[in-house]
Protein backbone atom coordinates (compact mmCIF):
# COMPACT_ATOMS: atom_id res chain seq x y z
CA UNK A 1 0.00 0.00 0.00
CA UNK A 2 1.45 3.52 -0.57
CA UNK A 3 2.21 5.93 1.71
CA UNK A 4 1.66 9.18 1.91
CA UNK A 5 4.99 10.67 3.98
CA UNK A 6 5.75 14.58 5.47
CA UNK A 7 7.76 16.91 3.03
CA UNK A 8 10.48 18.77 5.62
CA UNK A 9 13.32 20.53 4.50
CA UNK A 10 13.00 19.86 1.05
CA UNK A 11 12.70 15.72 1.11
CA UNK A 12 10.38 13.32 2.11
CA UNK A 13 10.36 12.41 5.91
CA UNK A 14 9.07 9.08 6.94
CA UNK A 15 6.69 9.51 9.47
CA UNK A 16 7.76 8.61 13.07
CA UNK A 17 4.41 8.87 15.62
CA UNK A 18 3.72 4.99 14.11
CA UNK A 19 0.37 6.35 13.67
CA UNK A 20 -1.65 6.68 9.69
CA UNK A 21 -4.38 7.33 8.16
CA UNK A 22 -6.59 5.74 5.93
CA UNK A 23 -6.88 7.44 2.70
CA UNK A 24 -9.81 5.99 0.37
CA UNK A 25 -10.63 6.11 -3.48
CA UNK A 26 -14.03 7.69 -3.28
CA UNK A 27 -15.64 5.89 -6.48
CA UNK A 28 -14.50 2.25 -5.29
CA UNK A 29 -15.04 2.56 -1.76
CA UNK A 30 -11.24 0.90 -1.31
CA UNK A 31 -8.31 2.19 0.82
CA UNK A 32 -5.71 2.99 -1.55
CA UNK A 33 -2.98 4.76 0.51
CA UNK A 34 -1.88 5.71 4.19
CA UNK A 35 -0.75 9.18 5.45
CA UNK A 36 1.73 9.56 8.27
CA UNK A 37 -0.13 11.55 11.20
CA UNK A 38 2.14 13.48 12.84
CA UNK A 39 2.75 14.03 16.76
CA UNK A 40 3.70 16.90 18.08
CA UNK A 41 7.49 16.77 18.39
CA UNK A 42 7.05 15.85 14.58
CA UNK A 43 5.56 19.14 14.21
CA UNK A 44 8.16 20.46 16.67
CA UNK A 45 10.84 19.58 14.27
CA UNK A 46 9.21 20.71 11.17
CA UNK A 47 8.62 24.21 12.88
CA UNK A 48 12.82 24.35 13.94
CA UNK A 49 13.56 23.33 10.41
CA UNK A 50 11.01 26.09 8.80
CA UNK A 51 12.49 28.80 11.50
CA UNK A 52 16.24 28.50 10.35
CA UNK A 53 15.07 28.61 6.55
CA UNK A 54 13.24 32.01 7.44
CA UNK A 55 16.86 33.36 8.61
CA UNK A 56 18.09 33.63 4.95
CA UNK A 57 14.81 33.40 3.18
CA UNK A 58 13.30 36.54 4.92
CA UNK A 59 16.22 38.08 3.81
CA UNK A 60 16.39 36.82 0.20
CA UNK A 61 16.16 39.77 -2.59
CA UNK A 62 12.44 39.86 -4.27
CA UNK A 63 14.73 38.79 -7.57
CA UNK A 64 15.48 35.83 -6.00
CA UNK A 65 12.19 34.90 -4.86
CA UNK A 66 10.05 35.71 -7.77
CA UNK A 67 12.67 33.88 -10.23
CA UNK A 68 11.72 30.88 -8.32
CA UNK A 69 8.10 31.19 -8.56
CA UNK A 70 8.51 31.81 -12.30
CA UNK A 71 10.10 28.47 -12.80
CA UNK A 72 7.02 27.05 -10.18
CA UNK A 73 4.26 28.79 -12.45
CA UNK A 74 5.86 26.92 -15.43
CA UNK A 75 5.96 23.30 -14.16
CA UNK A 76 2.34 23.83 -12.27
CA UNK A 77 1.33 24.71 -15.80
CA UNK A 78 3.09 20.71 -17.46
CA UNK A 79 1.88 19.08 -14.19
CA UNK A 80 -1.97 20.09 -14.20
CA UNK A 81 -2.76 16.80 -15.48
CA UNK A 82 -0.88 14.79 -12.82
CA UNK A 83 -2.06 17.02 -10.17
CA UNK A 84 -5.61 16.73 -11.17
CA UNK A 85 -5.58 12.86 -11.50
CA UNK A 86 -4.40 12.93 -7.74
CA UNK A 87 -7.52 15.35 -7.09
CA UNK A 88 -9.79 12.83 -8.71
CA UNK A 89 -8.19 9.64 -7.14
CA UNK A 90 -8.69 10.56 -3.43
CA UNK A 91 -11.22 13.47 -3.50
CA UNK A 92 -13.34 11.87 -6.31
CA UNK A 93 -14.30 14.89 -8.42
CA UNK A 94 -14.25 14.20 -12.36
CA UNK A 95 -11.18 15.50 -13.99
CA UNK A 96 -12.36 18.56 -15.67
CA UNK A 97 -13.63 20.14 -11.70
CA UNK A 98 -9.98 19.48 -10.41
CA UNK A 99 -8.50 20.76 -13.89
CA UNK A 100 -10.07 23.91 -12.62
CA UNK A 101 -9.16 23.86 -9.37
CA UNK A 102 -5.29 23.84 -10.61
CA UNK A 103 -6.06 26.55 -12.80
CA UNK A 104 -7.70 29.13 -10.14
CA UNK A 105 -4.58 27.96 -7.68
CA UNK A 106 -2.56 28.88 -10.78
CA UNK A 107 -4.09 32.49 -10.68
CA UNK A 108 -2.74 33.09 -6.99
CA UNK A 109 0.88 31.65 -7.76
CA UNK A 110 0.66 34.51 -10.84
CA UNK A 111 -0.56 37.10 -8.93
CA UNK A 112 3.17 35.96 -6.05
CA UNK A 113 5.02 36.11 -9.69
CA UNK A 114 4.20 39.81 -9.36
CA UNK A 115 4.81 40.23 -5.49
CA UNK A 116 7.25 43.23 -6.32
CA UNK A 117 4.87 45.78 -7.25
CA UNK A 118 2.58 44.28 -4.06
CA UNK A 119 5.72 45.09 -1.99
CA UNK A 120 6.25 48.84 -2.84
CA UNK A 121 6.46 50.93 -0.16
CA UNK A 122 5.95 54.61 0.37
CA UNK A 123 7.75 57.33 1.19
CA UNK A 124 7.10 61.22 2.12
CA UNK A 125 10.12 63.67 1.57
CA UNK A 126 10.55 66.52 4.06
CA UNK A 127 7.78 66.38 6.04
CA UNK A 128 9.68 68.73 8.16
CA UNK A 129 12.91 70.20 8.23
CA UNK A 130 14.86 67.46 6.44
CA UNK A 131 12.92 64.52 7.80
CA UNK A 132 11.50 61.70 5.26
CA UNK A 133 8.65 59.43 6.27
CA UNK A 134 8.82 55.83 4.77
CA UNK A 135 6.38 53.00 5.00
CA UNK A 136 7.79 48.98 4.47
CA UNK A 137 6.57 45.77 4.31
CA UNK A 138 8.37 42.58 5.88
CA UNK A 139 7.58 38.97 6.27
CA UNK A 140 6.24 37.77 9.85
CA UNK A 141 8.36 34.61 10.01
CA UNK A 142 7.11 30.99 9.91
CA UNK A 143 3.29 30.85 9.33
CA UNK A 144 1.13 28.06 9.10
CA UNK A 145 -1.79 26.91 6.88
CA UNK A 146 -4.31 24.56 7.07
CA UNK A 147 -6.67 23.00 4.42
CA UNK A 148 -9.80 21.13 3.56
CA UNK A 149 -10.32 18.06 1.70
CA UNK A 150 -12.79 19.91 -0.88
CA UNK A 151 -10.08 21.62 -2.87
CA UNK A 152 -6.44 19.91 -1.78
CA UNK A 153 -4.73 21.76 -4.34
CA UNK A 154 -6.27 25.22 -4.83
CA UNK A 155 -6.82 26.09 -1.07
CA UNK A 156 -3.19 25.41 -0.01
CA UNK A 157 -2.36 27.63 -3.39
CA UNK A 158 -4.34 30.23 -1.64
CA UNK A 159 -1.99 30.56 0.76
CA UNK A 160 1.58 29.43 0.54
CA UNK A 161 2.15 30.84 -3.12
CA UNK A 162 1.99 35.02 -1.31
CA UNK A 163 3.49 33.66 2.32
CA UNK A 164 7.33 32.57 0.86
CA UNK A 165 7.16 35.35 -1.98
CA UNK A 166 6.49 37.95 1.27
CA UNK A 167 9.52 36.20 2.54
CA UNK A 168 8.03 34.22 5.03
CA UNK A 169 8.57 30.05 5.30
CA UNK A 170 5.63 27.81 5.34
CA UNK A 171 4.08 24.81 7.27
CA UNK A 172 1.15 23.29 5.14
CA UNK A 173 -1.07 21.02 7.32
CA UNK A 174 -3.34 19.48 4.13
CA UNK A 175 -6.55 17.31 5.26
CA UNK A 176 -5.64 13.60 5.89
CA UNK A 177 -8.29 12.51 3.68
CA UNK A 178 -6.78 13.36 0.19
CA UNK A 179 -2.88 13.86 1.23
CA UNK A 180 -0.75 13.65 -2.15
CA UNK A 181 -1.48 16.45 -4.05
CA UNK A 182 0.05 18.78 -1.27
CA UNK A 183 3.10 16.62 -1.27
CA UNK A 184 3.25 16.99 -5.45
CA UNK A 185 3.12 20.90 -4.81
CA UNK A 186 5.88 20.91 -2.62
CA UNK A 187 8.07 18.90 -4.67
CA UNK A 188 7.74 21.26 -7.48
CA UNK A 189 8.23 24.61 -5.61
CA UNK A 190 11.82 22.58 -4.45
CA UNK A 191 12.36 21.55 -7.99
CA UNK A 192 11.21 25.39 -9.08
CA UNK A 193 14.53 26.03 -6.58
CA UNK A 194 13.06 26.98 -3.42
CA UNK A 195 15.37 26.79 -0.73
CA UNK A 196 15.19 23.57 1.85
CA UNK A 197 12.90 24.36 4.30
CA UNK A 198 10.84 26.93 3.05
CA UNK A 199 7.88 25.17 2.00
CA UNK A 200 7.07 21.96 4.34
CA UNK A 201 4.00 19.92 4.29
CA UNK A 202 2.73 17.92 8.04
CA UNK A 203 0.38 15.41 7.31
CA UNK A 204 -1.83 14.85 10.55
CA UNK A 205 -5.15 15.31 12.47
CA UNK A 206 -6.12 17.15 15.20
CA UNK A 207 -2.73 16.68 17.38
CA UNK A 208 -0.92 18.23 14.52
CA UNK A 209 -3.55 21.04 14.23
CA UNK A 210 -3.57 21.56 18.10
CA UNK A 211 0.60 21.89 18.27
CA UNK A 212 0.52 24.38 15.61
CA UNK A 213 -1.92 26.76 17.11
CA UNK A 214 -0.24 26.45 20.46
CA UNK A 215 3.53 26.06 19.28
CA UNK A 216 5.61 29.99 19.85
CA UNK A 217 7.25 30.03 17.00
CA UNK A 218 4.35 29.99 14.32
CA UNK A 219 3.44 33.72 13.64
CA UNK A 220 -0.05 33.12 11.58
CA UNK A 221 -2.44 30.76 10.63
CA UNK A 222 -4.77 30.63 8.14
CA UNK A 223 -7.22 27.98 7.97
CA UNK A 224 -10.41 27.27 5.33
CA UNK A 225 -12.60 24.61 7.00
CA UNK A 226 -16.01 24.65 8.37
CA UNK A 227 -17.26 27.28 10.66
CA UNK A 228 -17.01 25.38 13.70
CA UNK A 229 -13.47 24.75 13.51
CA UNK A 230 -12.72 28.17 11.71
CA UNK A 231 -14.11 29.47 15.24
CA UNK A 232 -11.66 26.70 17.41
CA UNK A 233 -8.87 27.91 15.27
CA UNK A 234 -9.46 31.77 15.51
CA UNK A 235 -10.07 31.76 19.35
CA UNK A 236 -7.32 29.27 20.03
CA UNK A 237 -4.55 30.56 17.73
CA UNK A 238 -5.36 34.43 18.65
CA UNK A 239 -5.27 33.33 22.61
CA UNK A 240 -1.65 31.93 21.52
CA UNK A 241 -0.72 35.57 20.21
CA UNK A 242 -0.69 34.64 16.45
CA UNK A 243 -2.42 36.40 13.64
CA UNK A 244 -5.39 34.22 12.13
CA UNK A 245 -7.72 34.35 9.07
CA UNK A 246 -10.04 31.31 9.19
CA UNK A 247 -12.72 30.98 6.55
CA UNK A 248 -15.75 29.46 7.56
CA UNK A 249 -18.92 27.52 6.56
CA UNK A 250 -21.83 28.71 4.00
CA UNK A 251 -25.51 28.68 3.26
CA UNK A 252 -24.94 30.64 -0.04
CA UNK A 253 -28.20 31.61 -1.69
CA UNK A 254 -29.60 32.96 -5.03
CA UNK A 255 -32.11 35.85 -5.47
CA UNK A 256 -34.03 35.06 -8.55
CA UNK A 257 -36.26 37.69 -9.14
CA UNK A 258 -39.64 37.97 -11.89
CA UNK A 259 -37.55 39.04 -14.96
CA UNK A 260 -34.83 37.25 -14.72
CA UNK A 261 -33.96 34.87 -17.44
CA UNK A 262 -35.06 31.35 -16.39
CA UNK A 263 -33.14 29.20 -18.69
CA UNK A 264 -30.09 30.85 -17.97
CA UNK A 265 -30.97 31.09 -14.07
CA UNK A 266 -31.35 26.96 -13.78
CA UNK A 267 -28.16 26.45 -15.95
CA UNK A 268 -26.59 28.55 -13.16
CA UNK A 269 -28.25 26.91 -9.96
CA UNK A 270 -27.88 23.50 -11.47
CA UNK A 271 -24.10 23.86 -11.92
CA UNK A 272 -23.58 26.00 -8.90
CA UNK A 273 -25.04 23.47 -6.82
CA UNK A 274 -24.45 20.29 -7.94
CA UNK A 275 -20.94 20.99 -9.23
CA UNK A 276 -17.93 19.16 -7.65
CA UNK A 277 -20.50 17.32 -5.94
CA UNK A 278 -21.70 20.34 -3.72
CA UNK A 279 -18.57 20.03 -1.89
CA UNK A 280 -17.32 23.77 -1.73
CA UNK A 281 -18.09 26.61 0.41
CA UNK A 282 -19.15 28.56 -2.43
CA UNK A 283 -21.52 26.32 -3.72
CA UNK A 284 -25.20 27.85 -3.93
CA UNK A 285 -27.37 25.77 -1.75
CA UNK A 286 -30.21 28.16 -1.72
CA UNK A 287 -32.28 29.59 -4.18
CA UNK A 288 -34.89 32.47 -3.36
CA UNK A 289 -37.21 32.24 -5.94
CA UNK A 290 -39.29 35.72 -6.02
CA UNK A 291 -42.77 35.56 -7.33
CA UNK A 292 -44.95 33.62 -9.67
CA UNK A 293 -41.74 32.13 -11.16
CA UNK A 294 -41.02 29.87 -8.93
CA UNK A 295 -43.11 27.39 -10.41
CA UNK A 296 -41.15 27.19 -13.87
CA UNK A 297 -37.74 28.10 -12.28
CA UNK A 298 -38.23 24.47 -10.45
CA UNK A 299 -39.25 23.08 -13.22
CA UNK A 300 -36.65 23.50 -15.20
CA UNK A 301 -34.08 22.96 -13.02
CA UNK A 302 -35.66 19.29 -12.25
CA UNK A 303 -35.51 19.02 -15.84
CA UNK A 304 -31.28 19.52 -16.17
CA UNK A 305 -30.65 18.12 -12.87
CA UNK A 306 -31.71 14.77 -13.85
CA UNK A 307 -29.76 14.96 -17.49
CA UNK A 308 -26.17 14.90 -15.16
CA UNK A 309 -24.34 11.78 -15.18
CA UNK A 310 -22.97 10.62 -11.95
CA UNK A 311 -20.01 8.31 -12.17
CA UNK A 312 -16.35 7.77 -11.54
CA UNK A 313 -14.02 10.95 -11.67
CA UNK A 314 -11.60 9.29 -14.18
CA UNK A 315 -14.53 8.51 -16.45
CA UNK A 316 -14.83 11.46 -19.37
CA UNK A 317 -18.62 10.99 -19.25
CA UNK A 318 -18.92 11.42 -15.65
CA UNK A 319 -20.42 15.53 -15.01
CA UNK A 320 -20.23 14.57 -11.09
CA UNK A 321 -18.36 12.20 -8.88
CA UNK A 322 -18.51 10.29 -5.42
CA UNK A 323 -18.58 12.50 -2.39
CA UNK A 324 -15.12 12.05 -0.29
CA UNK A 325 -16.18 9.69 2.69
CA UNK A 326 -19.02 7.34 2.99
CA UNK A 327 -19.93 8.53 6.54
CA UNK A 328 -20.42 11.80 4.55
CA UNK A 329 -22.48 10.91 1.78
CA UNK A 330 -24.69 9.38 4.88
CA UNK A 331 -25.43 12.58 6.27
CA UNK A 332 -25.85 14.25 3.26
CA UNK A 333 -28.27 11.51 2.51
CA UNK A 334 -30.35 11.86 6.14
CA UNK A 335 -31.30 15.52 5.11
CA UNK A 336 -33.06 14.28 2.05
CA UNK A 337 -34.57 11.83 3.84
CA UNK A 338 -35.27 14.08 6.40
CA UNK A 339 -37.34 17.02 4.63
CA UNK A 340 -40.76 16.13 4.22
CA UNK A 341 -41.10 15.09 7.30
CA UNK A 342 -40.02 18.90 8.01
CA UNK A 343 -42.75 20.51 5.45
CA UNK A 344 -40.31 20.24 2.19
CA UNK A 345 -41.58 18.65 -1.14
CA UNK A 346 -39.09 16.45 -2.36
CA UNK A 347 -38.75 16.82 -6.31
CA UNK A 348 -35.65 14.83 -6.55
CA UNK A 349 -34.45 12.40 -4.65
CA UNK A 350 -30.58 11.19 -5.43
CA UNK A 351 -29.69 9.16 -1.69
CA UNK A 352 -30.59 5.83 -4.12
CA UNK A 353 -27.98 6.10 -6.29
CA UNK A 354 -25.53 3.22 -7.06
CA UNK A 355 -23.14 3.18 -9.91
CA UNK A 356 -22.87 -0.47 -11.87
CA UNK A 357 -19.09 -1.88 -11.04
CA UNK A 358 -18.45 0.72 -8.12
CA UNK A 359 -21.27 -0.20 -5.97
CA UNK A 360 -19.57 0.41 -2.87
CA UNK A 361 -18.01 3.98 -4.00
CA UNK A 362 -19.72 6.87 -2.02
CA UNK A 363 -22.43 7.85 -4.15
CA UNK A 364 -25.49 10.18 -4.18
CA UNK A 365 -27.59 11.77 -6.52
CA UNK A 366 -28.78 15.14 -6.92
CA UNK A 367 -31.62 15.98 -4.72
CA UNK A 368 -34.12 18.90 -5.15
CA UNK A 369 -36.02 20.21 -2.43
CA UNK A 370 -38.63 22.91 -2.83
CA UNK A 371 -40.91 24.94 -0.37
CA UNK A 372 -38.04 24.77 2.48
CA UNK A 373 -38.77 26.54 5.24
CA UNK A 374 -36.38 28.64 6.91
CA UNK A 375 -36.43 26.16 10.09
CA UNK A 376 -35.91 23.27 8.56
CA UNK A 377 -32.36 21.23 9.08
CA UNK A 378 -32.17 21.18 5.62
CA UNK A 379 -32.04 25.20 5.32
CA UNK A 380 -30.41 26.10 8.21
CA UNK A 381 -27.08 23.43 8.21
CA UNK A 382 -24.34 23.34 5.92
CA UNK A 383 -24.75 20.30 4.04
CA UNK A 384 -21.95 20.11 1.82
CA UNK A 385 -23.15 17.95 -0.78
CA UNK A 386 -25.43 17.85 -3.91
CA UNK A 387 -28.71 19.15 -2.27
CA UNK A 388 -30.81 22.27 -3.78
CA UNK A 389 -33.28 23.84 -1.21
CA UNK A 390 -35.96 25.91 -3.03
CA UNK A 391 -37.52 28.96 -0.61
CA UNK A 392 -39.92 31.26 -1.77
CA UNK A 393 -40.99 35.06 -1.37
CA UNK A 394 -43.31 36.95 -2.97
CA UNK A 395 -40.92 40.33 -3.04
CA UNK A 396 -37.33 41.53 -3.51
CA UNK A 397 -37.79 42.76 0.14
CA UNK A 398 -38.55 39.57 1.96
CA UNK A 399 -36.04 37.64 -0.20
CA UNK A 400 -33.22 40.37 0.80
CA UNK A 401 -34.65 39.68 4.65
CA UNK A 402 -34.62 36.24 4.64
CA UNK A 403 -30.70 35.89 2.87
CA UNK A 404 -29.85 38.80 5.92
CA UNK A 405 -31.33 36.59 8.54
CA UNK A 406 -28.66 33.67 8.07
CA UNK A 407 -25.89 33.29 10.33
CA UNK A 408 -23.25 32.88 7.62
CA UNK A 409 -22.63 35.22 4.47
CA UNK A 410 -19.73 34.24 2.50
CA UNK A 411 -21.21 34.75 -1.11
CA UNK A 412 -24.48 35.21 -2.75
CA UNK A 413 -26.07 36.12 -6.24
CA UNK A 414 -28.93 37.49 -8.24
CA UNK A 415 -30.15 36.93 -10.72
CA UNK A 416 -32.43 39.96 -13.01
CA UNK A 417 -32.11 41.85 -16.43
CA UNK A 418 -32.91 44.98 -13.63
CA UNK A 419 -30.04 47.12 -12.77
CA UNK A 420 -31.51 48.88 -9.86
CA UNK A 421 -32.59 46.00 -8.75
CA UNK A 422 -28.95 44.36 -8.88
CA UNK A 423 -26.93 47.79 -7.61
CA UNK A 424 -29.33 47.63 -4.43
CA UNK A 425 -28.99 44.28 -3.80
CA UNK A 426 -24.85 44.96 -4.09
CA UNK A 427 -25.18 47.07 -0.96
CA UNK A 428 -28.36 45.97 1.00
CA UNK A 429 -27.00 41.82 1.22
CA UNK A 430 -24.78 40.79 3.65
CA UNK A 431 -21.92 38.59 2.36
CA UNK A 432 -18.88 39.09 1.55
CA UNK A 433 -18.81 38.13 -2.13
CA UNK A 434 -21.81 39.09 -4.43
CA UNK A 435 -22.71 37.77 -7.85
CA UNK A 436 -25.32 40.02 -10.40
CA UNK A 437 -26.01 37.07 -13.02
CA UNK A 438 -22.85 35.31 -11.53
CA UNK A 439 -23.84 31.97 -9.64
CA UNK A 440 -20.50 31.07 -8.03
CA UNK A 441 -18.88 35.02 -7.48
CA UNK A 442 -15.11 33.34 -6.16
CA UNK A 443 -13.08 36.73 -6.92
CA UNK A 444 -9.69 36.63 -9.72
CA UNK A 445 -6.36 36.40 -7.83
CA UNK A 446 -6.04 39.51 -7.97
CA UNK A 447 -9.04 40.41 -5.52
CA UNK A 448 -9.34 39.01 -2.01
CA UNK A 449 -11.81 36.42 -1.18
CA UNK A 450 -13.60 35.91 2.34
CA UNK A 451 -17.15 36.19 3.62
CA UNK A 452 -19.07 37.66 6.50
CA UNK A 453 -21.05 36.86 9.58
CA UNK A 454 -20.08 33.46 10.24
CA UNK A 455 -18.08 32.54 7.50
CA UNK A 456 -15.00 34.17 8.50
CA UNK A 457 -13.00 34.99 11.76
CA UNK A 458 -9.99 37.09 11.52
CA UNK A 459 -9.82 40.69 9.65
CA UNK A 460 -8.37 39.74 6.82
CA UNK A 461 -9.78 37.86 3.67
CA UNK A 462 -7.30 35.43 1.46
CA UNK A 463 -5.15 36.11 -1.53
CA UNK A 464 -4.99 39.20 -2.89
CA UNK A 465 -4.64 42.75 -1.41
CA UNK A 466 -5.48 41.10 1.93
CA UNK A 467 -3.98 38.18 1.73
CA UNK A 468 -0.44 40.18 1.29
CA UNK A 469 -1.24 42.52 4.13
CA UNK A 470 -1.44 39.44 6.32
CA UNK A 471 1.53 37.30 5.19
CA UNK A 472 3.48 40.76 5.97
CA UNK A 473 3.40 43.79 8.97
CA UNK A 474 3.94 47.21 8.32
CA UNK A 475 7.12 49.42 9.70
CA UNK A 476 7.08 53.43 9.34
CA UNK A 477 10.74 54.78 9.21
CA UNK A 478 11.27 58.00 9.89
CA UNK A 479 14.95 59.85 9.17
CA UNK A 480 16.59 62.87 9.58
CA UNK A 481 20.35 63.57 8.24
CA UNK A 482 21.85 66.88 9.02
CA UNK A 483 22.84 68.32 6.00
CA UNK A 484 26.58 68.01 5.09
CA UNK A 485 26.78 71.75 3.79
CA UNK A 486 26.48 72.60 7.84
CA UNK A 487 29.48 70.88 8.61
CA UNK A 488 32.26 73.03 9.50
CA UNK A 489 34.97 71.69 7.39
CA UNK A 490 31.99 72.03 4.44
CA UNK A 491 31.53 69.20 1.97
CA UNK A 492 33.48 66.31 2.85
CA UNK A 493 32.52 63.13 0.63
CA UNK A 494 36.15 61.24 2.36
CA UNK A 495 37.95 61.42 -0.99
CA UNK A 496 42.07 62.31 -0.80
CA UNK A 497 42.73 66.00 -0.45
CA UNK A 498 45.87 67.23 -2.38
CA UNK A 499 48.29 69.67 -1.45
Amino acid sequence: MKTVNHWIGGKTVEGASGNYGPVTDPATGEVTTQVALASTEEVDAAVRVAKEAFLSWGQSSLAARTKVLFAYRALLDANRDAIAELITAEHGKVHSDALGEVARGLEIVELACGITVQLKGELSTSVSNRVDVASIRQPIGVVAGITPFNFPAMVPMWMFPLAVACGNTFILKPSEKDPSAANKLAELMTEAGLPAGVLNVVHGDKVAVDALLAHPDVAAVSFVGSTPIARHIHTTASANGKRVQALGGAKNHMLVLPDADLDAAADAAVSAAYGSAGERCMAISAVVAVGAIADELVEKIRERAEKIKVGPGNDPTSEMGPLITAAHRDKVASYVKGAAAQGADVVLDGTGLSVEGNENGHWIGLSLLDNVSTDSDAYRDEIFGPVLCVLRTDTYEEGVALINASPFGNGTAIFTRDGGAARRFQLEIQAGMVGVNVPIPVPVGYHSFGGWKDSLFGDHHIYGNDGIHFYTRGKVVTTRWPDPADAPSGVDLGFPRNH
